[in-house]
Formats: structure tokens, sequence, C-alpha cells
């Protein structure tokens, strides 16, 4: 670590970071910088976010300010603490040795690094020295010995920059961290709004716009996971922002815990706005010698609105956080048994689906819940939940026969054989369990207060590491028992019973530590997230997953709100979207089978909740047909950029992705609701060429008459209309 003379260091630059006289930095990417600045006082100053700017280190406000508020008050801090006159909400707030809560960073140096240094323990975002480069600043408070190092990284080719923080406790005496969020975003005062993700089970991803008015708002999780309420990021926007143009600041925490957003307009009527760990579910302890790290959030900023700031993350996600194999690659077409069986199924049954997977070209069939279980039959979903051992009256001969038998059938229309797949719900035990009856300390409890049941089951304390081990080697030996090419990790009720508030940041952080054993010890495996459909959705799961089941509710009309409001941060290559039976699980609608498949083509997992054998010989030929469409569709979903181009609540959705070079594209465009007498307004395209010419359903256009004339589609007079539509750049006329 550089520390610093009391000239200051020489100017430094290394790749996209730039450093004056050891006190102003600047993180330069393509689209916008992120610049702050080492104030006379030692604090660290923001100076810019924005769309890129030369801008010089200045003192912020008059030296004396009139009134209760002081120059902290008043400037844009980088890391706010609490106590010495920042009268607005801090990122920071540390109980001492001394028993006090205040606190005084200041600079003492910093080391300019080319790519990023990984997170030990957390998941985070990477890249090489062409990708990222770094810079950390390290603050210490000498009255209490702590030392901040606060690590930035910046993305040029993402318009993105990172942040994370580790506070190392230098001192003689315990302190307690209280709150850590992990970014402060500075904006100066105007007409802001904010953009975030709200809803429930089987109605995720809602996406609200409200503008942000004088005082605090915002959302949390205290589920200790991510939840299905609201979702680790925010957006904020100006109120004229749109999807197309307009500023656009996100924050994405890479994170799958509880978890706090604060944005505060100041009386000043300057905005920050806070992302992190939840403070009721902290109160970290730091011995001499412990460091504490904040997980990484994320910033990203856009001029061209909310789709310039989403292509930004999905970029960024898909080539800097998610980190299987299965990334880019195509999916394999899946059929999930549960919707069709659910706990009705044994070797044969599942044997005889298998099959008719094989004929109508599916090719995956992934067995869900009930296969184990030997004292505790997983017959419903009172019992067995703990004890990951195949079930011996379901399989008299054993898992492996099953899939063995099954992984030899070949598919129809194609060159491979069928994969197998199960369904898994590690972090949770049911009472009815050889493992609850064993090991009944290993849950989480709190004293002698009673143990709450959701779905007949508590969770396993996962801050514990003889817990940790046991799954390691539990899911593990199941995995290496059989040829299992897919997992299925569901989750299906939220913490209750803390011990104490620390416990759930150690039990994501024990479920870091099973989740990074297992995905890398499989790294073939094509892993799933789930929690009752997208109730931890996040970024922190998706850096070892590259997908998640986005919602139980497979509806196709729903299943447009949520997907669109998921695409808001994810990227679409991370969603799972499957086709199920009619009427409809959950909200008993009828929807035609095509529309339910286009739905669900936006996705970059596609595959079906149905039992095949309930098809006729007319639907089963539409199978194979929409199996091919969607392996057709499949490489721009995972590969491609997402205009959205019309949102659900016109009535017309449509969305766009259009492969890197803008050369090919696929659109997929809906009509929810027929409208007599009323024409539907044009797709206003995004993303071409507006002097070459493209070929969409055999007709010609110019992407000018795409982009600002558009293109207007035909649709009849029923209900729940769709279209699938290849877009080709046709080749220049020399």
């Amino acid at each position: 670590m550089t520390q610093l003379t009391s000239s200051g260091a020489a100017d430094t630059e290394i790749a996209h970071v730039n450093v004056q006289n050891g006190r102003a930095f600047s993180l330069n990417a393509f689209g916008m910088n992120y610049a702050f600045h080492v104030d006379a006082n030692g604090e660290l100053v923001h100076d810019h976010f924005g769309t890129p700017a030369e801008v010089q280190p200045t003192e912020v406000g008059p030296e004396h300010i009139s009134g209760w508020a002081t120059r902290l008050t008043d400037e844009k801090r980088e890391l706010p603490d609490v106590g010495r006159g920042d009268f607005r909400l801090p990122a920071i707030h540390i109980r001492t040795g001394a028993g006090h809560t205040v606190t005084e960073f200041k600079y003492t140096g910093y080391e300019v690094v080319r790519g990023k240094p990984e997170l030990e323990g957390l998941p985070a975002t990477f890249g090489g020295e062409r990708d990222v480069a770094s810079v950390i600043i390290t603050l210490e408070d000498e009255e209490s010995g702590l030392v901040a190092t606060l690590r930035y990284s910046v993305f040029p080719a993402h318009n993105a920059v990172t942040r994370s923080y580790t506070i190392t406790n230098k001192g003689g005496q315990d302190v307690e961290i209280k709150r850590a969020a992990s970014f402060t975003l500075n904006l100066d005062a105007g007409e802001w709004d904010m953009v975030y993700l709200t809803g429930d089970w089987a109605r995720e991803a809602n996406q609200v716009r409200r503008r942000v008015e004088t005082g605090t708002q915002g959302f949390h999780s205290l589920c200790g996971y991510s939840s299905h309420f609201f979702n680790p990021f925010v957006a904020l926007v100006s109120s004229d922002t749109t999807e197309t143009s307009g500023p656009a600041y996100g924050l994405s925490f890479v994170y799958s815990g509880s978890f706090a957003v604060e944005v505060e307009k100041f009386v000043s009527d300057r905005v920050r706005a806070n992302i992190g760990l939840h403070p009721l579910h902290l109160d970290w302890k730091l011995a001499p010698g412990e460091s504490f790290t904040a997980p990484e959030s994320v910033a990203v900023f856009s001029n061209h609105g909310l789709g310039g700031m989403s292509r930004s993350f999905h970029r960024l996600y898909r080539d800097h956080l998610s980190r299987s194999e299965w990334t880019y690659r195509p999916r394999p077409v899946l059929l999930n048994s549960w919707e069709g069986m659910y706990f009705d199924f044994d070797a044969e049954k599942l044997y005889t689906k298998a099959k008719d997977c094989a004929d109508i070209g599916i090719k995956l069939y992934v067995m869900d819940d009930g296969w184990f279980g030997v004292k505790h039959p997983r017959t419903g979903d009172h019992a067995g939940l703990g004890d990951w051992v195949p079930n011996p009256d379901r399989f008299p001969n054993g898992l492996d026969d099953l899939v063995s038998r099954a992984t030899s059938l070949s598919v129809h229309g194609s060159d491979q054989n069928l994969k197998f797949g199960i369904w898994v719900e590690p972090e949770m035990v049911n009472p009815q369990s050889e493992l609850y009856e064993a090991h009944p300390d290993w849950v989480l409890h709190a004293g002698r207060h009673k143990r709450t049941e959701q779905r007949n089951q508590l969770v396993l304390d996962l801050s514990r590491r003889d817990v940790q081990d046991y799954l390691i080697d539990a899911i593990g030996s199941v995995l290496a028992s059989a040829n299992i090419s897919f997992v299925k990790w569901d989750n299906n009720r939220a913490m209750h019973e803390l011990p104490s508030p620390s416990t759930a940041h150690a039990y994501m952080l024990g479920l870091y530590r099973v989740v990074d054993s297992l995905t890398r010890r499989f790294p073939h495996i094509l892993w799933d997230g789930c929690a009752s459909g997208g109730g931890r959705f996040d970024p922190g799961l998706l850096h070892y997953w590259p997908q998640s089941w986005t919602s139980d509710n497979t509806d196709g009309l729903d299943r447009l709100h949520i997907q669109f409001g998921t695409s808001l941060v994810y990227p679409p290559s991370s969603m799972g979207a499957h086709v199920s039976a009619v009427p409809n699980h959950q909200v008993q609608r009828v929807t035609p089978l095509e529309f339910r498949a286009h739905v669900a083509m936006m996705g970059g997992s596609f595959g079906f909740e149905l039992d095949l054998q309930a098809l006729d010989d007319g639907e089963r030929a539409r199978v194979r047909d929409i199996i091919a469409l969607s392996e057709k569709v499949s490489p721009y979903v995972l590969g491609g950029d997402l205009y959205r181009l019309a949102a659900p609540e016109s009535n017309y959705p449509a969305a766009l992705f259009m492969m890197p070079g803008g050369g090919r594209g696929v659109l997929l465009a809906f009509c929810m609701q027929a409208r007599i007498h009323r024409y539907a307004p044009p797709l206003f395209f995004a993303g071409l060429d507006r002097m070459a010419a493209y070929e969409i359903d055999c007709k010609t256009y110019t992407g000018t008459d795409l982009m600002h004339s558009g293109l207007k589609l035909h649709w009849d007079a029923r209900d729940y209309q769709s279209k699938v539509l290849f877009v080709k750049r046709l080749p220049y006329d020399n």
C-alpha cells in the first residue's frame, strides 16, 4: 500500500483510473466517470458521477455555515459516518470500545491495481487487466484504531463502478458494527424519481416509480433473504427520464440476505442513497485483529434512460459476475415434473415421463420434490427434508438405476441423449426427519421461544460450520452417485427466531461457502436457483448459478409483467421461464399454448411444467414446433442486448433482442387484450443501424424507418396473441 508523503504522490494512471497528486481520483468509462477527492480535513468527498467530465476537486460550501448544519452536513461524502455533525443517514455506524459511536475516518493512502481483487468468502464481480481497473483507498480512525479499506473498481465497457470495503480493528478493544451500507450515491439538487421492484409470492418484480420527496424513503428485506417483497436494487432517475433517454443511476447489491435501501432528500434538496446490509440484521462484533467486509455493490450510469442502464447491468453480470460455464451456453429445453406429478410418482412413473420427454424432443427431465427420505419418506411437504437419501420404496433399484435408464434415451430430432436433473432444498429441515431427530440444535432458534414452522419446516443454521459441512457432504454424495446434469436449489420460507442479529449475515457467509464448494466440485452441472419462485433472485447467487426460477406463477399474462420487471436489472439469460398447462395452476387463466410459449422464450432457460400425456396429437406436434423455435430464439436471449420496446402496461408489450454488432435479432411481440376498432401503436425499434436495410418477415425496412416510423403489427380480434419475428440486417448495396 502506498503511503503518501507530506508533499503527496506523483500523478498516476493505470488503465481507466487517474490519480492527481495522490488526492484526486477519477474512474473513467466510455460513457461516464466517477470522481472524488480528499479534502483539507482528510475526508473523502464525492465530485462527480455521470457523463464524462473534467472535474476539479473543490471544497464544498463555505467554511462556516449558519444554523445547526455543519460542513459535513453539506458535503457529498463517500463514506458518511455519524457523530460529528453530518445529520443525514450514515453509511457506517460503529460502536467503539469506548462505548460511543463517533468515528473520524481520515485518508492515509491509496494503491492503484490492474484488474480487480477478489472478495474472500463473498460473491463479487471479476475481470482481468483489460476489463477492469481498481483503486484501493485507506482511511483510519486514530481514536479507535479502526482502518477502513475501500475498494473501487471501474468496468469501462459497462459504465459501471463497484465498491466494497473492509473494516479492520487495529485497536485494543472490541467494537460493534451497527450499520454498513456498501455504496453511497450522492446526487445534486433536482427532481428525482426512484424506481424499484416489489411484489410477493407469484407476483414478483413489479416495477414501481415514485418521486423522491424531502425526507427519508426506501425499502428493505428482513426475511434473512433478499425476498419476493423487494429486490436489492434501486434506480435514481431524473423526473423526465424515460426508457430510452435521460440520466439513470442504478444501484445493485451483490448479496442474497437481508438488505436496506435508504434514499434521503435533505432539506438542502441534495439526495443521498445508501444500499447495503440491513442494520437490524448486523450488530457485528469485531475483536482486535479481526476484519469485517461489506458485500459489494454495483453502480451503473446511463444517459440513455432505464433501457441503457439495464443493458449495462445485463452485459456486466453476464461477462463479469456469473462464473458458470453455462452463462452463454444454450440451456437444454427441460420439463419439470412438479405441476405434472407433484408427489405422486415412483421410478417407473418417472421413467415413463422421461420417455415422453425424449419422444417429443425435450432434452432435460427434472425430478422435483419427493424423491428422498427413508425413515420419514417425502410423500408430502410434512416430512423428509434434511434426509438426502433416495427413498427405497420409490427407487427399489436405487436412484442411479433410474438415472441410467433415463439418460440412455435418445432425444427425438437430436443426436443427444436425455439429461436428468433433481430438486433439492438443502437449507431446510422438517421436524419429521432423521436429521432433526439427531440434531435439533442445528436449526435457527432463540432460547426457549417457539420454533415457528412454515410449510412444516424449519431453517438450518448455516452460520454453523458443522451444518455447512453436512450439506456439502450430503448433497455432494447425491450428485456423485448418478449422472445428474441439473440441480434446482429451492428455498421455501424466511428466517425466524435468529439467536442474534449477526446470525443472518453469518448464515449468508455459510451459504456462500456451501454453494461455492459444490459448484466448484460439480462445474458441469447446470445450477438453477429457486426460492418459492423469485424469492431470492439476486446478484449474490447469480455469481454461482447462471439462472433462477423467476416465479412460481407460470401464467403467460402475469409472467409478462414479472419478466419485464426482472429485466430491469437482471439479464434475461438468467431467467427460468416455463410453459404450463391451462387452466393455470396459480390464477386459473386460460391462454393459448403459443402465447405461453412465446412469453417463456424471453428467458434463458426455457421449459415446460405440465403432463405430456395429457396432450393430444395436435398439441404434441405444436410442442415439437415450439421446442424448435425456442432453440432458434435462445442464442439471442443468452447473448443479445434487450430493448424493451413497449411495456406490458401498453397492452402491446414487445421485447427486441439484438446480437452484438446489430446484424441479427428477434422480436417477441404480444397483444394481451383485443380492442375493437382501435389500432395498436407502432413499435419504435432501437439498437439498429439507421443507414442499413433490415428484413423482417420477408419484408424490407430501413433502420431509419424502424426507429423513427416504427413497425406496425396487425392483431386479430382475440385475446392473448403473440408473434416471434426474426430481424436480419441486409448487406450494404455497393
